[in-house]
């Protein structure tokens, strides 16, 4: 197989000098061309100002008008801090869940999200439009001030990674949502071991739909990391089903404060639908050579035709952190090694002349498009330059398999 970028426009443009656009959109029915788009305004790092809802009867051609929602709003507590992550549609129900990060946080500081993350959703039976609820994902027998076994609110978190963490159906019908967790320490407090900007552990949700159209959420297998080899241990899972179905994680890792550290991406499998893991290990391609990755979100994208491509970042030499986050690319998966296909790896985009000295290619998410078969990718592509002004246009970039 081989893989093209046919096309690239922009999907949602800054609306002014230092906004940033992240975007996607979804179907959100089981057949038909009925689509919602999502898009956010950000002004800084890891903070939304407003979600942006709009709706197509026409694969995307055309949208209404938008809903506008705050993501930020003063309490007695702090301030409220939504970060809306997307939609999913579950093939099995027809029954659409959007999906956000929420946090109320004392300071409003961006360190604060490891402690008060966490996650909440709303189910629709309208195509998305109207929500039956809107409710904290919470595992059975807790509550929101302790959503699962070893989160509480105040002291860790636990949080959708990215838009590109979105769940899968099972052939059960259960939905496996991948998440990431902050740990505790001894004294109960949220633990940092690896000396990084932040720390997580990866896991996967298992849902399993109740007769009222409600979720029972039940915490599943754990993924740890190594702060020694990674020093911000394991993040933003993305997962699809395999042909033998074991289930593929794919994460980012960092050697953020540690550059000496090869930076690399990290895989782990599991064979009883997410109930255990395999160790996380180095990502490979096929050969078993390692590759560079700078810590930066990807996604697995699981395609009607069998194939199961992924899309992240590859640089030719060490990172640096998060850095470069160029250029993004898109390969195949080898469903027999859980592995990457080397000679599959195709550039969708890299660094242009003219783009500033900090250049981002990895805000995005990905779907296949109902009608072409094609991928369509929605990726925040801001730079910034001596006056370092987040600011980016959000693109569509569509990808052919040939």
């Amino acid at each position: 197989m081989s893989l093209q970028v046919v096309g690239e426009t922009v999907f949602v443009p800054s609306p002014e000098r230092g906004t940033a656009v992240h975007a996607g959109s979804y179907y959100t029915r089981t057949s038909g061309l009925d689509m919602m788009s999502l898009h956010t305004y950000s002004s800084r790092g890891d903070i939304f100002s407003h979600e942006f809802y709009r709706f197509s009867d026409d694969n995307g051609r055309s949208w209404s008008d938008p809903v506008v929602v705050p993501a930020g709003e003063k309490t007695a507590r702090g301030t409220r801090r939504r970060h809306a992550r997307g939609g999913y549609l579950d093939p099995g129900t027809g029954r659409f869940l959007k999906l956000r990060n929420e946090a109320v946080l004392p300071h409003d500081e961006v360190s604060e999200f490891m402690r008060w993350n966490t996650v909440h959703y709303t189910v629709s039976i309208d195509g998305g439009k109207t929500d039956l609820y809107d409710t904290p994902l919470v595992h059975d027998g807790h509550d929101e001030d302790h959503p699962l076994p070893n989160v509480v609110r105040g002291k860790n978190c636990f949080m959708l990674g990215d838009s590109t963490c979105m769940p899968i159906t099972l052939p059960d019908g259960a939905l496996l949502q991948p998440v990431q967790i902050s740990p505790m320490g001894p004294d109960g407090e949220y633990h940092n071991p690896g000396g990084g900007f932040t720390y997580t552990d990866c896991a996967v949700l298992r849902g399993e739909w109740r007769g009222d159209m409600t979720i029972s959420w039940n915490l599943s297998g754990m993924v740890y990391g190594d702060p020694e080899r990674s020093t911000r241990g394991l993040i933003e899972p993305t997962i699809a089903r395999l042909a033998d179905g074991r289930i593929l994680m794919v994460m980012r890792g960092s050697n953020d404060a540690r550059p000496e550290l090869p930076g690399y991406r990290w895989y782990a499998t599991s064979d009883d639908d997410g109930a255990s893991w395999t160790e996380a290990k180095p990502w490979t391609y096929r050969s078993g050579t390692p590759f560079h990755s700078p810590s930066s979100c990807s996604q697995l994208v699981a395609h009607s035709g069998g194939d199961v491509l992924w899309i992240g970042n590859i640089c030719d030499e060490n990172p640096r952190g998060n850095a470069p986050r160029y250029p993004i690319i898109i390969g195949v998966v080898d469903q027999k090694t859980a592995t990457l296909v080397e000679k599959s790896v195709t550039v969708i985009d890299d660094r242009r002349p003219g783009d500033g000295e900090i250049l981002t290619l990895s805000n995005f998410y990905a779907r296949e498009d109902r009608v072409a078969g094609t991928v369509k990718l929605h990726l925040t592509r801001h730079s910034r330059g001596p006056e370092s002004v987040y600011q980016g246009d959000c693109m569509l970039y569509e990808i052919a398999l040939q």
